[in-house]
């Protein structure tokens, strides 16, 4: 937990704040004042079941003991009951191809007015890899009421965008053969992304793909941190003015492998 904790502040930004109890050892992580997401050791039952380090995403919902019912309904799973914790009361599910999240209400953090999916330091975008990107989708609707951003999508659309109150947060797609389990997977927002990748590489991270352009001038990396865990970044990349170095990568995402450079580039002061 403490070389995470160095890690994810040093790239992210985030601040780091102790939130242990007698009953759990536990860090929280904020954007400025804003408790973003918090860390804790791998359950002794999950690690003898073969859990590896790994980011959980929660999903906040009114009535926990009614959601956790209608998983199993919809084909899910429900891996921890619901039960009371330090951060609320929870239940940790799957959905029916296997990709792991939580249900919480009563959260005790985060509960302010929430800032802008793009502020540094927020989870701006949410991406399901799933076994199939377009067949999983209902599930996900009738559950927790997502709304497809298109309404009517050819079954031959690679990426299935979701919204959440008419505000668009993440897509789904159909991962590639190698991704090894369907997965959730949370880009972190950030400031520029070539000095966050340096940052990847320089806390023990590996920068597996990227960084790439997307079409509205944002950019990516996917990465993953010292532990193995899965995460990624976004933000501009803010290349004038600025002195390059390189950093080496081997990038190894989804069945497309490549080795090369990438150019980070660091601000003059």
């Amino acid at each position: 937990m403490p070389a995470a904790a160095a890690f994810y502040g040093k790239v992210v930004g985030w601040a780091v704040n102790d939130a242990t109890t007698p009953e759990l050892a536990y860090t929280v992580l904020a954007a400025g004042d804003a408790p973003v997401a918090g860390l804790m050791a791998l359950p002794e039952e999950g690690v003898r079941l073969g859990a590896t380090p790994r980011w959980v995403g929660y999903v906040a919902v009114d009535d926990l003991d009614a959601k956790a019912a209608q998983v199993h309904r919809l084909g899910g799973a429900v891996l921890v009951s619901p039960t009371d914790s330090n951060i609320g009361r929870i239940s940790v599910v799957a959905d029916p191809e296997g990709a792991t999240f939580a249900l919480v209400t009563e959260l005790a953090y985060g509960q302010q007015q929430p800032g802008k999916l793009n502020e540094p330091g927020r989870v701006g975008w949410h991406e399901l890899l799933a076994v199939d990107g377009n067949g999983i989708f209902p599930f996900y609707g009738n559950l927790l009421g997502w709304q497809k951003v298109r309404a009517e999508s050819d079954p031959a659309d690679l990426y299935e965008l979701f919204s959440v109150a008419g505000q668009t947060i993440g897509g789904m797609l159909t991962k590639l053969p190698s991704v090894p389990q369907p997965c959730w997977l949370f880009y972190f927002d950030v400031d520029d992304i070539g000095a966050a990748a340096g940052r990847v590489h320089a806390g023990g991270g590996r920068v597996l793909q990227g960084p790439i352009e997307l079409p509205d001038g944002c950019w990516i990396v996917r990465c993953a941190d010292p532990q193995g865990a899965l995460f990624a970044l976004q933000g501009a990349w803010d290349q004038s003015g600025q002195r390059a170095s390189t950093v080496g990568w081997s990038a190894s995402w989804g069945g497309i492998a490549s080795k090369g450079r990438v150019v980070v580039h660091k601000t003059r002061r």
